[in-house]
């Protein structure tokens, strides 16, 4: 029988790797969350657990990103298009679904160099901006009274700042959400100053092995 030649060979080979992969689906990714953007081009995205930054139109372990604008992108899975939206639960494909990871958190470097994302404190919508100087989570009032905390049955105190004694109320949250991980009983103090995102303190941080790597930040639950 005649020999196939050498380059046919070859091409046969990467047939049969390319039946392979698409006759076994745990070979593509299995779960998709958004949890940044890099620009306006270019997404964080949480593939399976690991972190990969795409470009629009670009693609990574079978994941096309398609559309990024507004905390939201819409993806494309082996033909399925999926609409993320920025701190969501992941979007989850396939019969054989891979639990959420539930103890490990990432959050990519926004502008000026500071680690930015969405979560819940409580069930409520929040915009989180971490903070390893803070002794606690730190929100303004407004921000408090908005996500319904009743903070003026606090326990009042001072703390002191650069510019003067500052009164807060020190509460106490029943839960504080970064991505998939939930973390129950969370000490916060609220202040009159009116702030653009919620403090991301140590009363929260210390329940995590904190490590940067480039320009993302990696929160392993102890």
């Amino acid at each position: 029988m005649k020999r196939s030649p050498a380059p046919a060979r070859r091409l046969a080979c990467l047939a049969a790797a390319g039946l392979l992969v698409l006759a076994h689906p745990d070979l593509r990714a299995q779960s998709v969350s958004l949890s940044g953007s890099m620009g306006a081009d270019k997404a964080l995205l949480i593939i399976d657990g690991q972190p990969q930054v795409l470009a629009v139109g670009a693609t990574a372990r079978g994941v096309t990103l398609r559309k990024l604008a507004d905390g939201q992108a819409q993806v494309e899975v082996a033909g399925q298009l999926l609409s993320l939206r920025l701190g969501a639960q992941p979007a989850r494909l396939g019969a054989q679904e891979t639990p959420a990871n539930l103890s490990q958190i990432i959050i990519p470097m926004g502008p000026g160099g500071h680690f930015s994302t969405d979560g819940a404190i409580n069930g409520k919508a929040i915009s989180f901006m971490v903070d390893t100087g803070a002794t606690a989570v730190a929100l303004s009032q407004t921000e408090a009274t908005r996500i319904g905390l009743d903070w003026k049955k606090g326990r009042p105190g001072v703390t002191q700042t650069a510019n003067g004694p500052v009164p807060i109320y020190s509460i106490n949250l029943s839960s504080v959400r970064v991505g998939n991980v939930e973390i129950a009983n969370v000490a916060a103090v609220v202040v009159p100053a009116e702030m653009p995102l919620v403090l991301l303190g140590n009363s929260f941080l210390s329940r995590f092995n904190l490590h940067q790597e480039g320009d993302v930040l990696r929160l392993n639950k102890k």
